[in-house]
């Protein structure tokens, strides 16, 4: 039996055709018309020499050829459009795509994006916010920033910043409640973005850190870590805040963080690519951009008692 394989086109029709398990979605999603897919797919049958699909009223089902080549049509055109995909984005050497949380781009990328313009105006960023997972292999992104508790496998995975958190509120707020046991009369803002790590960063963690008496179960609370900063910032009350991102807001005095406990938070920033890709210049120059710009946090660490969160359990 001859190893040569049909048509490229052929197969593509097949591939849609299965996956859509209709002709006429195929044949648009491909932009031809239904006559010439089936065209395509007649073709195919008569180099396999039996039909992939029974043909019934209004409907189309596999038969066993057909189930049999499916999965592999499949993964086979998923290879190539990502062997594509990133032999493209090779010629794209002035654009570089990074993806980071939600938070992140608005409290630590978006402030910083006009200092890496003006020294690497060579380089084009597109930023996409989305904590979802990334497929390097299927997704137009070069670079992922991501915060969790790591395990990358099959990547250039580097660690950027030691997330720890301590209390943050305006500096007229900071007059009131000097001291941790007047925290007892404040409102406390909670940022539950990190609330299903085993060793929680949060008030009640922080308190027993302290030794202080908190009713931790009371204040508004909220699901992305810079609206809670938001919210520190417009006077709603005193935050829990990560030091990441809130580094503008504590160097413009927006913010300030007055005690010396901090919580040092189980999970930490990285910075992700595929692994060889480090190595491109406009990748490299933006890890070695982050890398510097990341030291303006490690600052407000300076004289402060950090705890680590899982100590506490």
């Amino acid at each position: 039996m001859s190893d040569r394989l049909p048509p490229l086109t052929a197969l593509r029709a097949f591939e849609a055709a299965a996956r859509h398990m209709s002709f006429a979605r195929a044949a648009d999603e491909l932009n031809v018309t239904p006559a010439a897919l089936s065209y395509q797919i007649k073709s195919l049958e008569s180099d396999l020499g039996q039909p992939v699909f029974r043909r019934l009223n209004r409907a189309v089902e596999l038969t066993e050829a057909g189930r049999c080549l499916a999965p592999g049509a499949r993964d086979a055109f998923a290879t190539l459009s990502a062997a594509w995909r990133s032999t493209k984005r090779l010629n794209d050497s002035g654009i570089l795509t990074v993806t980071a949380g939600p938070a992140f781009t608005s409290k630590w990328l978006a402030p910083r994006m006009y200092d890496f313009a003006q020294a690497h105006k060579e380089i084009e960023l597109r930023f996409l916010a989305t904590l979802r997972l990334i497929d390097f292999d299927r997704d137009e992104v070069d670079v992922a920033i991501r915060f969790g508790l790591g395990g990358d496998k099959g990547v250039y995975a580097r660690s950027l910043i030691q997330e720890w958190m301590t209390p943050m509120m305006t500096p007229k707020m900071a007059e009131e409640f000097d001291t941790p046991e007047k925290l007892a009369q404040a409102t406390l803002v909670h940022d539950d973005s990190i609330s299903f790590f085993k060793a929680p960063t949060d008030w009640a963690a922080w308190a027993r850190a302290v030794g202080v008496d908190l009713d931790t179960s009371h204040g508004p609370r909220f699901s992305q870590a810079d609206h809670a900063l938001d919210a520190a910032i417009a006077g709603a009350g005193v935050v829990m805040g990560r030091v990441s991102l809130a580094t503008r807001a504590l160097e413009a005095g927006r913010l300030v963080a007055p005690f010396e406990v901090g919580l040092i938070s189980e999970a930490q920033f990285r910075f992700i690519c595929p692994k060889g890709n480090e190595k491109r210049p406009h990748i490299a120059a933006f890890e070695a951009w982050v890398m510097e710009e990341i030291k303006t946090s490690t600052k407000f660490a300076d004289g402060r008692r950090l705890v680590h969160a899982r100590d506490l359990l």
